[in-house]
């Protein structure tokens, strides 16, 4: 059935077996979404079991939308909704997108302005016909949050034609004949970096991830050059989250053809257009060569349809995805793909965490069904046995208090989602347990608008944190031990200051403000660089991890020094946001239902085999360890 002939039954549906035909002035899609136009919002919220009911008929989510004719003027609206809403919901700001008739509020305690079991919000729409949308207001203030909520806002009529536009795509006639499923590697196949698949059905072509090597210059991006890869046919792109090496490249399809939505948990999309803004910026910054500008950004950022976990979502006529908790940073996502009415199951994990840490609760390992199971192989080696994560803890304080007391500053490149939240966190603990003098923690580059963003999801943080924030009012993000650097000047001021705690980017030190602080305060035998993350084979951090005492670094003209490293070197494995070992075998137990096949990818070469090895071995299922550019016939 095709997208008009679909929206003809909805509407034949509708009218002739709902109560609220009458009211109803237009039905059209919205990307994976059904938009009721209405005239009388107050008939509709009477019908909430008949809303329901339709959305079970035609097994599609519906959105409401209040007809612009019953809008009334935004200043008056504007002045019911305090009116309303109580002042200890903190409303900091009320924006009107007269396109879609929404509203958007947002506050510092949003529960407050929902109100129980939505209520107010219904009391609010009820009174003004505005849609109100709450949204919480980060704690920290955020550019990037407050940015791409406008700029989605101010995008009006044009967003909603992108969305019209998708819309009709997901809700084509099926075609193609075949039951077959293909998965092809573009890159991140015995590898760490450039993450991208394609999936392929006789119907549609969809893009799991299409990131960047940020460490490598000659194998920096997917192979997009083959010719199954044909962008202006590409249904959707998936993200599975925000670091560079799964979400850098995305903006680039913008740029040579693709018009189609990316899918994410809408803190990855935040975070997601916070790191490729950086990207760019350094690369203008070094002259080097730039896949795109910020202007693709934008786009990508325009085309973007966020998902909460746990929403199952059409994204073409024989696909539909759910997003569940990964456990690696923020917003991060496994991937449950369903393959046609009942025909095959794919759960792609992207990067994952089966344990439990100061940030996350462990990723999900329940699903409806799963035939085949494409997981992260980073740690997956026979010796990658990390720590438990309090060894790891006491042994990073243990060196960071001794690098102190000696007069020396502490230097930790930390990648900015994730990882540095995570130091923070613990750093705040100690502090309040006595077990760290509380000196001052500098944070640089990305990690003070990373925090912020952080700061906007608590509902994407773990439950013991959460309850530290709203019921505790600990806010471990805001304590006042930490101190944003702002620039060169200050930069400079904290390296020639007293001992600190120096918390920058970029994790694998392959730019970013943690060489300026490398390049002067390596030589000096007092101070102490502590890795806490990965270090890809190439990059800089990797070759000072394995010893090397003289780097050579450009300086502020371009001229290549040589810099001593006489400071001490330390790496304390158990911080790391992938799952070592023991939890990927663990993982592979506990995953419900069992999977026919393991793919083991995003992973150096001999611990992808390692781990495909030892998974065949252990459960008897069939493993494969893809080659990029080789693809692997699932159905």
């Amino acid at each position: 059935m095709a997208a008009e002939e679909l929206l003809g039954e909805i509407k034949r549906v509708v009218v002739e077996e709902t109560p609220f035909a009458s009211v109803i002035s237009d039905i059209s899609f919205e990307g994976p979404r059904v938009v009721l136009c209405c005239k009388n919002l107050d008939l509709l919220m009477q019908n909430g079991e008949a809303i329901k009911e339709l959305a079970r008929k035609i097994r599609k989510r519906i959105v409401l939308r209040p007809d612009p004719s019953i809008l009334s003027k935004p200043e008056e609206a504007e002045k019911e909704i305090r009116r309303l809403v109580p002042p200890e919901a903190g409303i900091t700001s009320i924006i009107f997108s007269q396109v879609i008739g929404e509203v958007t509020i947002e506050a510092q305690k949003p529960g407050i302005a929902i109100g129980k079991g939505g209520a107010l919000l219904r009391e609010i729409m009820r009174r003004i016909s505005w849609t109100p949308r709450i949204v919480r207001a980060p704690p920290i203030k955020s550019e990037i949050v407050q940015n791409i909520r406008l700029s989605i806002i101010q995008a009006g009529a044009g967003r909603r034609d992108i969305l019209q536009k998708i819309g009709r795509r997901i809700h084509r006639e099926q075609k193609a004949k075949g039951d077959w499923t293909r998965l092809t590697s573009l890159g991140g196949s015995r590898e760490v970096g450039r993450s991208s698949f394609l999936l392929q059905t006789p119907e549609s072509r969809i893009m799991l991830d299409c990131g960047v090597n940020v460490a490598s210059e000659d194998r920096a991006f997917p192979h997009l050059e083959v010719p199954e890869v044909r962008l202006p046919e590409l249904d959707a792109v998936i993200l599975s989250h925000a670091h560079l090496d799964h979400c850098g490249f995305i903006p680039y399809l913008y740029k040579y053809g693709f018009e189609g939505p990316v899918y994410c948990t809408p803190a990855t999309r935040d975070l997601a257009v916070l790191l490729q803004l950086d990207y760019v910026d350094i690369a203008e910054r070094e002259d080097k060569l730039l896949p795109y500008n910020k202007k693709d950004i934008k786009t990508f950022l325009r085309h973007c349809i966020p998902l909460d976990y746990g929403d199952v979502t059409d994204i073409s006529p024989d696909i539909r995805i759910t997003f569940h908790n990964a456990g690696h940073i923020l917003g991060s996502s496994i991937v449950h793909i369903h393959v046609g009415e009942g025909l095959y199951n794919l759960v792609y994990t992207g990067d994952m965490k089966f344990d439990k840490t100061r940030l996350f609760s462990p990723a999900v390992c329940m699903f409806p069904r799963v035939e085949t199971l494409v997981m992260d192989s980073t740690y997956g080696g026979g010796g990658d046995i990390q720590p438990f994560r309090a060894d790891a803890e006491s042994e990073f304080i243990r060196i960071v208090n001794e690098t102190l007391k000696q007069g020396g500053k502490v230097v930790v490149p930390a990648f900015a989602v994730g990882r540095a939240q995570e130091i923070m966190i613990l750093l705040d603990d100690c502090r309040r347990k006595g077990i760290f003098d509380g000196f001052p923690v500098y944070l640089d580059g990305m990690i003070w608008e990373a925090t912020a963003i952080h700061t906007a999801y608590p509902e994407c943080l773990s439950q013991d944190l959460r309850e530290q924030i709203f019921r505790m009012d600990q806010n471990p993000f805001l304590s006042d031990m930490f101190v944003r650097v702002k620039g060169p000047d200050q930069r400079a001021q904290v390296i020639e200051g007293e001992p600190a705690v120096i918390v920058s980017t970029a994790g694998m030190m392959a730019g970013g403000p943690v060489l300026e602080y490398f390049k002067e305060l390596a030589p000096d035998p007092r101070n102490v660089l502590i890795f806490v993350g990965y270090q890809c084979e190439g990059s800089l951090g990797r070759r000072i991890q394995k010893g090397w005492r003289e780097v050579p670094l450009r300086n502020e003209k371009g001229r290549v020094k040589n810099v001593k490293v006489n400071m001490e070197v330390r790496t304390v494995e158990g911080f790391s946001g992938h799952s070592d070992r023991a939890q990927l075998l663990n993982y592979v137990q506990r995953i419900s239902p069992k999977p026919q096949r393991v793919v083991c990818c995003h992973g150096e070469e001999s611990k992808c085999l390692d781990l495909a090895s030892a998974l065949h071995k252990l459960f008897r299922i069939e493993t494969r360890v893809p080659r990029n550019l080789e693809t692997i016939r699932l159905h």
